[in-house]
């Protein structure tokens, strides 16, 4: 098992930053993809980075088990946007940084090897990433996301006025538009569109458990779906590590 730290210059971040990869060097899943690995693309939680899940999660020994490779890249505070005033982290995270790790890692192109995950802000970077490019995402889990994004700009959402007019610009211009999960997923839903595999958990006393129920009722009502589970618990690690072990068993990970 390889534990990789880099950094690169994101062209469209205007600046250096940082990743975290692991990397199985055993994996017999290499056999049948010409030497590659599968790859989940797991991201961190608001106000953290790239170090997050190595930090608070047994993620490393966890991959090394499953033999697929992880991709942890830094967003920031940036809500995974293209933020209004700043660095382009949607484009970065969904455009770029694939493009990166794999002209020089051994990680599979293919789109039943690529899976996305994330906690909390990551939780909706990964339903973000796989709802908005579900030709490229065979999954997408969701621990505790903040998954009403539009409910969660309306009511502040511990934003700061400046921090809010920076990612987001005018919290009305969210809702309805490509960073609503709510209405990207009821217009893959129209367009008869293949949604990803989609895995979604949250503990009952976490304060985005509302936020939670309301995708979930949504899917319901679009009849689309999702390996919903929830436990007591709040929006903490135990919690998460817990649940990260359960995300890489349902992954459709083919041997």
């Amino acid at each position: 098992m390889a534990l990789i730290q880099c950094q690169l210059f994101a062209e469209s971040l205007s600046l250096s930053t940082d990743i975290t990869l692991i990397l199985p060097e055993h994996s017999p899943l290499r056999a049948s993809r010409d030497g590659k690995l599968p790859v989940l693309y797991l991201l961190h939680g608001r106000g953290a980075d790239h170090s997050e899940w190595t930090r608070h999660s047994c993620i490393e020994r966890y991959a090394e088990a499953r033999g697929i490779a992880v991709v942890m890249p830094s967003a920031g505070r940036s809500y995974y946007m293209d933020m209004q005033q700043g660095g382009s982290y949607f484009t970065y995270i969904s455009e770029e940084l694939p493009a990166f790790v794999k002209s020089l890692f051994p990680i599979s192109d293919r789109r039943e090897d690529t899976f996305v995950a994330g906690v909390s802000m990551g939780g909706y970077g990964a339903f973000k990433l796989g709802l908005r490019f579900p030709e490229r995402y065979a999954a997408a889990a969701s621990l505790s996301g903040g998954l009403d994004l539009a409910a969660r700009v309306r009511g502040q959402g511990n934003f700061t006025r400046a921090e809010m007019e920076s990612i987001f610009g005018s919290p009305e211009r969210i809702e309805g538009s490509d960073d609503d999960l709510l209405a990207v997923s009821r217009r893959l839903a129209a367009a008869r569109t293949a949604f990803p595999q989609l895995y979604q958990c949250c503990g009952t006393e976490d304060f985005l458990y509302e936020a939670n129920q309301t995708f979930r009722h949504m899917m319901k009502e679009l009849d689309v779906q999702v390996t919903y589970e929830e436990e007591p618990g709040g929006h903490e690690w135990s919690y998460w590590d817990m649940k990260i072990q359960r995300v890489l068993e349902w992954l459709p990970v083919k041997v």
